[in-house]
């Protein structure tokens, strides 16, 4: 009250001392301050329909009021016409698209337009500090985070004197009392996994003492004497991967009451949070544990295996690029042993590969089975920037405390098609997260490891160049290294296996082929 008499008296000093002089109550002066003095009303993330996903009140209001000031806002928006505010006869909406969502003020008519558009960027600064896209699930998500840093921003109705660096000091301070929950916790955790071990190792020293036994295996804790006289068949069961087995099969009359006793004891087990398997049920799991191969595999394989070590200069240039590949072959059924492979390869970057054949090197030897056997290496390294898969350009530029970044690439390898390409800028930690204008592709905020991510599906001839523009806090040399991860399946020297003979008969083999050229590090410093 203190705080807000004080703002009132200094920007209306000759109201506040008439209503002073006039012995009018705080609540009154409260009154009157909302009338004369600009307050903010509320802050919501909602939908183009008006629909609120988020949305908190900063002076008393009804849930029916907020609902139906926000169901409002949409009819009152002129496609036409770009404003940044729309008003009404009682408020004025200050919003900013974000995607498919608004971000929206409510303040009444006499507040300060450009405080509100300052207060309107600062809030839509902090969502993407918790929303890696903007989208409803994302919001609710992290919807009690986003209502935190509301509450750094405005103190009831008036903007507070903080930047986003202060906001995220703010919401990330350590709380001791919830150091002392996480601390009992995990001494819950320990005492529970010391107290399972005890009980494994009871069971396993009963284990150990009933197969001592020369009559049986005796009765074990819980199961209410395991022994037994002749039957058909015996009991198994497995705790802790420790098979127990009586030895001595029950009579047919005990059977069903001894299965039961072991069901009892076996429950008892789980419900204390000890693992416990049966054999029935291991066996089972075994089961499902094979997993397909990631390519179909033929009895002759042949995989093509590139990788790229890239360092480029932020100026332009390559300071150095080296490729190595390899040919590994596996052969998995004996009648192929005697094979030779027919290698094309039509480079002109300075591989030197010429059309050969490549075999065993005593031809009447087979290659060894079921084994990954390198049959071809090839390196190539270069400064020529022109034999680069891909160029990127990075251009920080300083503007009054910010900067704007500009990034691009270009595939300067026509004939190769990058896949699951991700361009990874360094951003500086502490001020927030960049604002990003026009894009080509996606792009994700690693708020963790504050790093913008460039996303691009596939980059090939449909799409050999994009950029990407975005502004931050920081200097120019924040945002280096630049690095670059992809995949591809057509090798960069274009070299093809093009067929597989018998060494035998000269007559051609079925094979399985597979290319794979990716990044060992690709970096812009």
């Amino acid at each position: 009250m203190k705080k807000m008499r004080a703002k009132f008296v200094d920007k209306f000093p000759g109201i506040a001392s008439v209503c002073l002089e006039c012995g009018m109550d705080k609540h009154e002066v409260i009154a009157i301050a909302n009338a004369c003095y600009w307050v903010l009303l509320a802050a919501a993330i909602c939908t183009k329909t008006g629909k609120a996903i988020v949305s908190r009140q900063f002076v008393e209001m009804t849930r029916s009021r907020v609902e139906g000031l926000l169901a409002a806002f949409p009819k009152l928006m002129n496609s036409g016409k770009q404003h940044t505010f729309v008003e009404t006869e009682s408020v004025r909406y200050v919003y900013q698209p974000l995607d498919k969502l608004y971000m929206l003020l409510i303040t009444t008519k006499a507040s300060n337009i450009l405080e509100d558009l300052e207060t309107l960027r600062l809030f839509s600064r902090v969502i993407p500090e918790y929303c890696k896209v903007m989208e409803e699930s994302e919001v609710v998500e992290n919807a009690f985070s986003l209502i935190f840093a509301f509450d750094e921003i405005v103190a009831l109705g008036y903007r507070e004197n903080v930047n986003l660096a202060q906001i995220r000091t703010f919401t990330e301070m350590d709380s001791h009392e919830e150091k002392v929950f996480r601390a009992v916790r995990q001494t819950q955790e320990r005492e529970a996994k010391e107290e399972m071990k005890k009980k494994a190792k009871e069971l396993a020293e009963a284990r150990n003492a009933a197969l001592k036994g020369k009559t049986g295996i005796g009765k074990l804790p819980g199961f209410g004497g395991f022994g037994g006289g002749g039957s058909q068949g015996s009991s198994v069961a497995v705790v802790n991967d420790i098979p127990v087995v009586d030895p001595t099969p029950p009579k047919p009359s005990q059977s069903q009451s001894k299965t039961k006793d072991v069901d009892s004891f076996v429950n008892q087990l789980r419900s204390e949070g000890t693992e416990v398997v049966t054999s029935k049920s291991k066996l089972g799991s075994s089961a499902k544990t094979t997993t397909a191969p990631s390519v179909q595999m033929g009895s002759v394989h042949v995989k093509v295996d590139e990788k790229i070590t890239l360092i480029g200069g932020r100026d332009g240039g390559l300071q150095n690029m080296e490729i190595r590949g390899l040919v590994l072959l596996r052969i998995s059924d004996s009648q192929f042993g005697r094979i030779c492979l027919k290698v094309e390869n039509d480079d002109k970057k300075g591989f030197q590969f010429q059309s050969s054949i490549i075999g065993h090197k005593q031809p009447e030897k087979p290659f060894p089975l079921n084994s990954d056997i390198g049959v071809l290496k090839w390196r190539l390294q270069t400064a020529d920037e022109e034999l680069m898969p891909l160029s990127i350009n990075c251009w920080p530029s300083e503007n009054d405390g910010q900067c704007d970044v500009n990034i691009e690439y270009e595939l300067l390898q026509e004939s190769l098609q990058l896949n699951d390409v991700t361009i990874s800028i360094p951003v500086p930690h502490g001020v927030g997260g960049p604002i990003v204008g026009e894009v080509d592709g996606e792009y994700h905020y690693d708020h963790k490891h504050s790093v913008l991510e460039w996303q691009l599906p596939v980059i090939d001839l449909s799409n050999k160049s994009g950029s990407m523009e975005f502004s931050i806090a920081g200097s120019p040399g924040d945002f280096f290294p630049v690095s670059v991860t992809f995949s591809s399946t057509k090798s960069y020297c274009n070299l093809k296996i093009t067929e597989i003979l018998s060494t035998d008969d000269r007559k051609p083999v079925k094979f399985s082929q597979e290319v794979s050229f990716s990044v060992d590090k690709y970096e812009i410093v």
